[in-house]
């Protein structure tokens, strides 16, 4: 309460004022007087609570007795609701600030991360060689150019290659990249095939050459082992390239089964190709030749009664018995005729085959060695082919010339042509016209 002996400065009890009229209320005094009454503290109206918050919020009375200028009182509406300041909101908005900061904060991390991720490899003069197997999915394709230093990340390449469209295309092979091409660059070339030239071995097969000259030329051009390249041509179980194979005679009376079987040809093929592969390569060319015939080959095939074993066969006599391409239907013509009528072919090359060196000229003790292929002495066709029968050889056997020749010998005057007879008795009048041939 207040001091008798202090000066009224507008300070007043928790109990009322007991200053001077001047700052006595009556309705002070009625608050105090019935908060004594009760026994409690007389409770302050929130104009008075508002007011005692500080100096200067006292009565006119109390600011004019301090010297403080007169403020005019606020109206009953107003002092009824208290003069709290609010704070402004913020908390709420550092929260904001804060949340988009991270937010940009991780957007921005990201997008460095596909941008570095996505650049070039650094640069390098060496090119990097790398292999692409076939069936390799493109997320295999990106570990290895990652692993091989050509990507900075497979994850983000494989990404990017499904939002392009791309992977897809790539082509199997071996190539050869050089660090610091740009994605579009080893894409281009990956679908382009664009691959390393492999080192190849490249051998020629002339026409009319048997298995075993086949094999001495692959041991000289190629670098395939004779022995293992016989050995190979011998297990059917091995060869996968042609279909046809699958029909020679099982009997054990074919001297080599793949006789005939290998194409003559131009090839090339990879280096270190094991004798098997080259045997399968020869035999996926006989193939692809077979299919350039005519199409109704098979169905004038089946009408002459004759296998494909047998059409090979036939080829290859007229493959060794003819140089001139127009003789070969004709030749053909003369073995039709000779099997039409059961006669022995008594073809020279049949003999010439058993023999292990060829003569310029046959014996008469060579055409009677004891083989089903010497036919001099057996009816009808060897066991097998003779030699590898050239594409127009083949044509030949299917499509022979139709004519009543019987009888043919070389006129042996340097043009590898012949005389053809219908009779035998004209066939010796030809064999003496090639023998003044001779001594001219």
């Amino acid at each position: 309460m207040n001091r008798d002996d202090e000066p009224t400065t507008g300070w007043r009890s928790i109990y009322g004022d007991k200053t001077t009229d001047d700052g006595n209320r009556p309705q002070d005094r009625k608050e105090t007087a019935a908060a004594t009454e009760s026994g409690g503290l007389p409770q302050l109206s929130r104009s008075a609570a508002s007011r005692s918050e500080g100096p200067g919020w006292g009565s006119a009375a109390d600011r004019s007795a301090a010297g403080e200028p007169s403020r005019q009182e606020p109206n009953a509406k107003t002092t009824s609701v208290p003069a709290v300041r609010r704070r402004k909101p913020k908390v709420l908005l550092w929260s904001f600030l804060i949340a988009l900061s991270l937010v940009l904060a991780m957007v921005g991390g990201a997008l460095f991360y596909a941008w570095n991720g996505l650049r070039p490899a650094p640069e390098a003069s060496a090119p990097v060689k790398f292999t692409i197997t076939s069936g390799m999915r493109a997320q295999k394709v990106a570990e290895l150019l990652e692993e091989q230093g050509l990507i900075r990340n497979a994850f983000l390449f494989s990404s990017w290659l499904k939002v392009e469209g791309e992977g897809s295309r790539f082509q199997a092979g071996e190539y050869e990249l050089t660090p610091g091409m740009t994605r579009e660059e080893i894409v281009a070339k990956l679908n382009k095939g664009d691959t390393v030239a492999a080192e190849t071995i490249k051998f020629t097969i002339p026409e009319g050459f048997t298995v075993s000259q086949i094999s001495e030329r692959l041991a000289e051009k190629a670098g395939v082992d004779k022995e293992k390249f016989m050995e190979a041509a011998n297990k059917p179980e091995l060869w996968t390239g042609s279909i046809w194979t699958k029909g020679l005679p099982s009997d054990g009376s074919l001297r080599y089964p793949l006789e005939g079987y290998l194409f003559p040809e131009t090839y090339e093929m990879k280096a270190g190709s094991t004798e098997t592969e080259v045997i399968n390569r020869m035999l996926a060319e006989l193939d692809r030749k077979l299919d350039q015939l005519p199409e109704d080959w098979l169905g004038v095939l089946e009408e002459r009664g004759l296998t494909v074993h047998q059409l090979l066969t036939i080829a290859s006599l007229v493959e060794r018995e003819v140089v001139a391409d127009e003789e070969r239907p004709i030749v053909s013509g003369v073995i039709q005729n000779r099997l039409k009528k059961k006669m022995p072919l008594q073809i020279d090359a049949t003999v010439q085959y058993l023999l292990d060196k060829q003569k310029e000229r046959l014996l008469e003790a060579d055409l009677k060695v004891n083989s089903p292929y010497n036919t001099y002495l057996n009816q009808g066709l060897p066991p097998g082919p003779i030699a590898t029968p050239s594409l127009k050889s083949i044509e030949a056997a299917l499509y022979p010339d139709q004519t009543e020749y019987l009888y043919y010998v070389t006129k042996k005057d340097g043009t590898n042509t012949h005389l053809f007879a219908e009779t035998y008795a004209q066939h010796q009048k030809n064999i003496k016209l090639s023998e003044k041939n001779v001594e001219q």
